[in-house]
């Protein structure tokens, strides 16, 4: 095999022989390595963990689809993901904020980004004032923003901004995973794949639908008794889904 010429690199060059692809870099590859690289080397990441009971919320999800596809809407998971994530950050205003040296900024909205893969890379639309707004109607938003996202479509204002991000894996069967927060936001919620598993409930080994969320959390904005404070209260929206919907 001839001898691999070295490509550029910022650290150890990188040999590329006989056979091998060089793929350009395009502008939203760029960007996310330099946010993503900002973020690890400049946030102090630490991680929390849940694992929640969706029974109550598949059901939930069933009956509402039941009434808004009649209207063209239907529902799913992640749509009530959104929800509650907004609920309880409306209940935790501490959370909902960003670190600047001189001051930390508590954000009056509840803006959740959320990530969708395109051909292009990592893009995350950002539903605006999800804590008011009906599943219905984050259903509808959330679906033509990843439709626009996915073909280049969005305008800035569209993707720009949002004070929390949601990372959804589940759909490809990952279990759990740790996100890296998107800045200069202060939280990410990773979520996996909702499935059945045995647990254990009032001493009886039982059959529930159960899903794990990480929290990955900026330390300089958040601490952890206050993290796991945030989580208790997402955890007591999606296990009992009537108390974000009342």
């Amino acid at each position: 095999r001839p001898a691999a010429a070295p490509a550029p690199s910022a650290g150890q060059p990188v040999f590329v022989a006989p056979g091998d692809t060089r793929v350009a870099h395009t502008s939203v590859r760029k960007v996310i390595a330099r946010r993503m690289l900002e973020s690890k080397q400049t946030v102090p990441h630490f991680y929390l963990t849940v694992e929640l009971e969706i029974d109550a919320l598949l059901a939930a999800r069933q009956a509402i689809n039941a009434v808004t596809e009649k209207k063209g809407a239907k529902v799913s998971v992640n749509d009530m993901v959104i929800k509650a994530c907004a609920k309880a950050l409306r209940d935790h205003p501490e959370c909902n904020a960003s670190w600047t040296e001189d001051e930390m900024i508590q954000y009056g909205a509840v803006d959740i980004s959320v990530a969708v893969a395109t051909d292009r890379g990592l893009i995350t639309p950002i539903v605006r004032n999800a804590d008011l707004k009906g599943l219905a109607q984050i259903s509808t938003e959330m679906k033509d923003l990843a439709a626009r996202a996915k073909i280049g479509k969005l305008k800035l204002e569209e993707f720009q901004g949002g004070g929390f991000t949601i990372s959804n894996l589940g759909m490809f069967g990952v279990k759990d995973f740790a996100a890296i927060i998107n800045p200069p936001q202060a939280m990410i919620l990773a979520v996996g794949a909702g499935e059945e598993r045995a647990v254990v409930r009032k001493g009886q080994v039982v059959v529930r639908n159960m899903m794990n969320c990480t929290l990955a959390v900026d330390h300089r904005v958040v601490d952890g008794a206050m993290g796991a404070q945030y989580l208790q209260t997402l955890r007591s929206y999606i296990e009992q889904p009537a108390a974000m919907l009342a």
